[in-house]
């Protein structure tokens, strides 16, 4: 695989146009999260609520993506994507101007999942340009996008400390017109188009592999979301530090989760997206059953690069594999996962919430998360025997 010939191979302003995206739209998607150590302390929440708090963007974004991976196939990537972003405005404008409640914060979060659902945009945009042998590597760049949760995480509260954080919610509302405008003007519509109906994405769970596939992006990208936006309010409870300062140390760990996306792609297109997987899921079990002891200051943010790393890198190899398993619907499939994705940075938070304020701990939903990874890595080892011998594909899995 050279350079030369990546740069050659499919569209690049249109991989531009879509990391752009993905990068705008991940940080709105997270905005709820970057402020609510801030949302909590203006509303006076408890641990539950606060889980709740982060953890509804990303449900509101599973519902989202399967609607527009449909639609994609029927309006085309590029107006999709103009209309998905267009919408961001309505939860960015209710946060600005209302939110006073946390019923309202609840809403404005349901319908910040449009932003989340830039997945079944920007990817399909980039895997309909570039052949195969450079899938992991086209589709690792773009999902770099996900970078956005860092600018939200490190600049949302010290904008927060100035105007407020509904304030931060009007102030969003200007990068989106801006990629708004250079997506209009950088994005191309695929020379290939897929045939489909609303509704095809929830149709693929016909096939075992697509429920599989959805299972391992709920563990992995389900984790990186799901501590993306927890950990600021994570850090703040558990060290009892400033909300400036846990929101320095989140944006370190998630920013290793964006970086590595793009060599776990690239790691997937020379040794298999299967067998990378195994090994991420692996890693990350143990590294959750680390987090459940609950050390020091020092090794947990040690542990949480190399766990959000680790799960960048497994976020890359899915997408690998989707492609190569079904290259002729890869729009809904990349619905179908995004929203098993977005369903498990729904699970993580509450799970951490919730039982942080049962048991006084943050330990017991580390733990949890641990048992999903081990399982997970499991049956990738056991559908990759089976990949082997059923796939009638020149690929490695």
């Amino acid at each position: 695989m050279s350079v030369k010939g990546f740069s050659h191979a499919g569209h690049t302003p249109s991989l531009v146009a879509s990391l752009l995206h993905f990068d705008v739209s991940f940080m709105v998607w997270v905005l709820l999260g970057a402020l609510g150590a801030y949302v909590a302390a203006d509303l006076d929440l408890n641990p539950a609520q606060k889980g709740l708090m982060v953890a509804v963007p990303p449900l509101g974004g599973c519902g989202f993506r399967l609607v527009l991976g449909s639609v994609v196939e029927r309006l085309g990537i590029k107006r999709t994507g103009l209309a998905s972003m267009g919408l961001t405005f309505v939860p960015l404008l209710w946060g600005w101007l209302g939110g006073g409640t946390y019923a309202q914060v609840i809403g404005i979060g349901l319908v910040l999942g449009v932003a989340g659902a830039s997945f079944a945009v920007a990817l399909p945009l980039v895997s309909r340009w570039y052949p195969p042998e450079f899938q992991g590597l086209a589709l690792g760049i773009a999902g770099a996008g996900n970078s956005g949760t860092i600018i939200a995480i490190l600049a949302a509260p010290r904008l927060a400390e100035h105007v407020g954080w509904h304030g931060v919610f009007g102030l969003a509302c200007i990068p989106v017109a801006v990629t708004w405008l250079v997506f209009a003007f950088l994005a191309k519509e695929p020379p290939v188009r897929e045939g489909a109906s609303a509704g095809r994405a929830l149709s693929l769970l016909q096939d075992p592999d697509a429920r599989w596939l959805s299972l391992f992006y709920l563990v992995t990208f389900g984790g990186f979301v799901g501590l993306s936006g927890y950990l600021p309010i994570f850090f703040v409870d558990r060290f009892d530090m400033s909300k400036l300062s846990a929101a320095g140390y989140a944006a370190l760990c998630a920013g290793a989760g964006s970086l590595l996306r793009p060599l776990g792609g690239a790691l997937a297109d020379r040794m298999g997206g299967t067998r990378v997987l195994t090994g991420v899921l692996a890693v990350v079990a143990a590294l959750a059953v680390g987090l459940a002891s609950l050390p020091g200051l020092g090794l947990t943010v040690a542990m949480l690069i190399f766990t959000m790393g680790t799960l960048g890198m497994g976020n890359g190899a899915v997408f690998q594999v989707v492609p190569l398993r079904f290259p002729a619907a890869v729009g809904p499939m990349t619905g179908l996962v995004g929203a098993a994705g977005g369903l498990g940075g729904f699970l993580l938070p509450f799970a951490l919430g919730s039982l942080q304020g049962s048991t006084g701990t943050f330990a017991a939903g580390f733990l949890v998360f641990a048992a999903a990874a081990v399982a997970a890595s499991v049956a990738v080892t056991r559908r990759q025997r089976a990949w082997q011998t059923d796939w009638a594909l020149d690929i490695a899995v």
